[in-house]
């Protein structure tokens, strides 16, 4: 056998593989791009920068403006615009989720002879047991339903009730969040079959607010390099690469690892005292700083260790591609906006993406990007009250109000490859690329769904 054809074999597709991979999908929560190690953070990150080191890093890798909606487009494989959850953030009252029309990966995986598992936060269906996990394609789940205490498992949004439950049955068990959910997740792995294939899904609690560190000593060792508000989120942090690396050791012990696919990223930008330079703004902001993500994708002998993919996705493609992997069917009545990535991951392929949809709500809220291209309609920086943008630290005044932003220009081109920061709006000196982009989005917002969260105040 050749040297090269040798090489060949070591990287080639998952269609080599004896049996379908172990998918292993770990989701932080406001985490900011500049917050891991492999982004040169001040916050040690150790397990995932040697995932990073083993895999791909995938340096535009989009999610949306905050977390409900992602969740949405991971779970489906479709813009949140084609289900009405686009706009925000579910609430104690909200009663309204993710539509039970919609197929999940997690239906599409169980139906393709996978275990399928969720350990940690879920925020897309509350109200109703018919929108939790298990009864939206997941053989197990534990965790928590919206948001909560890290130590009392207490929802914030509902004074003090209990948010904590397997498989849809409340149950108290001590222990800081982020542990228990990852110490679930290594459960799950070491009790599967080894002929029968995993998927199991990790959207852990932190790094989301209310800042709450594993212990005081966690805090004290970041400081006094950091203030007390840094090196909580720091512990804080910490504490989710501690946790991926007994997930990592759970793979290894049973011997699951090198049939694995592990994907990593954050649900949306980070807020202060979170960082996400080199990019503007922070979470609820379609700006890069809301909703390019820190993100990696490893699987030996199948992704090559040490590559970086500069090449555009979205959180929707993991859809697709990890059904495509399971062998699992793609056809369903609602359409994937969804690509197969597997290519891009492994052999160096270009997006297969002509424009990516980063959120459409109003004919003047919303953005999209094309190749290195992108338009934003009435930006915001997404923090309350407002910050510096450069140091992350907070400012006496309050943000911009409606009417402030009403008067200011309401269409921004930047060049992303230039201009990653979007310091400088080319929207005057480039009209018909902003005019190619207008009529894409407006294409895209016109088969948008009414945002469910004003379609249930009826």
């Amino acid at each position: 056998m050749t040297r090269n054809l040798l090489c060949f074999l070591a990287f080639c597709p998952a269609l080599f593989s004896a049996s379908p991979p172990d998918i292993v999908f770990l989701l932080a929560d406001d985490l900011g791009n500049a917050d891991v190690g492999w982004h040169g953070s001040d916050i040690r990150t150790p397990n995932l920068d040697k995932l990073a080191a083993d895999g791909a890093k995938l340096e535009h890798f989009y999610v949306l403006p905050v977390c409900t909606p992602t969740r949405v487009a991971f779970l489906t494989g479709r813009y949140p615009i084609r289900s009405g959850m686009q706009l925000n953030v579910l609430r104690q009252q909200s009663k309204y989720g993710m539509p039970l029309e919609e197929r999940t990966v997690a239906n599409a995986l169980h139906d393709a002879g996978y275990t399928t598992a969720i350990c940690g936060k879920w925020h897309v269906g509350h109200f109703d047991k018919a929108y939790w996990p298990n009864a939206r394609g997941f053989d197990h789940s534990l965790g928590h339903l919206e948001g909560i205490d890290y130590f009392t498992h207490h929802n914030y949004f509902k004074n003090g009730e209990l948010d904590w439950r397997r498989n849809g049955e409340d149950v108290v068990e001590e222990g800081y969040a982020t542990t228990l959910e990852a110490n679930e997740a290594a459960a799950v792995i070491r009790r599967q079959p080894k002929d029968k294939p995993l998927f199991l899904y990790v959207p852990f609690t932190g790094v989301h607010g209310p800042l709450q560190a594993p212990s005081k000593e966690a805090v004290i060792a970041y400081q006094p390099a950091m203030n007390e508000q840094r090196a909580t989120l720091a512990a804080t942090m910490t504490a989710v690469d501690e946790g991926c690396g007994r997930i990592f050791a759970a793979l290894d012990e049973t011997g699951r690892r090198e049939n694995t696919l592990i994907v990593f990223c954050s649900d949306n930008g980070g807020m202060p005292p979170g960082r996400n330079l080199p990019y503007r703004a922070f979470k609820s902001s379609l700006y890069e700083g809301g909703i390019r993500s820190p993100a990696l994708a490893a699987w030996p002998g199948h992704i090559k260790p040490g590559t970086i993919i500069t090449e555009p996705l979205h959180i929707v493609d993991l859809f697709p591609t990890f059904v495509k992997l399971a062998g699992g069917s793609l056809e369903q009545k609602l359409p994937l906006d969804g690509r197969d990535i597997m290519p891009v991951l492994t052999e160096g392929k270009p997006s297969p993406h002509e424009d990516i949809l980063l959120n459409a709500i109003t004919a003047n809220d919303g953005a999209i990007r094309m190749g290195d291209w992108k338009l934003i309609l009435n930006g915001n920086d997404g923090v309350t009250p407002s910050v510096d943008l450069a140091t992350g630290e907070r400012k006496k005044e309050g943000r911009k109000t409606k009417k402030e932003r009403r008067s200011e220009p309401k269409a921004e081109l930047f060049n992303l490859r230039d201009d990653p920061g979007e310091t400088k709006d080319l929207a005057a000196a480039q009209p018909e690329k902003v005019k190619e982009l207008r009529q894409r989005y407006d294409a895209y917002l016109k088969a948008a769904v009414k945002p469910l969260q004003f379609q249930s105040r009826k």
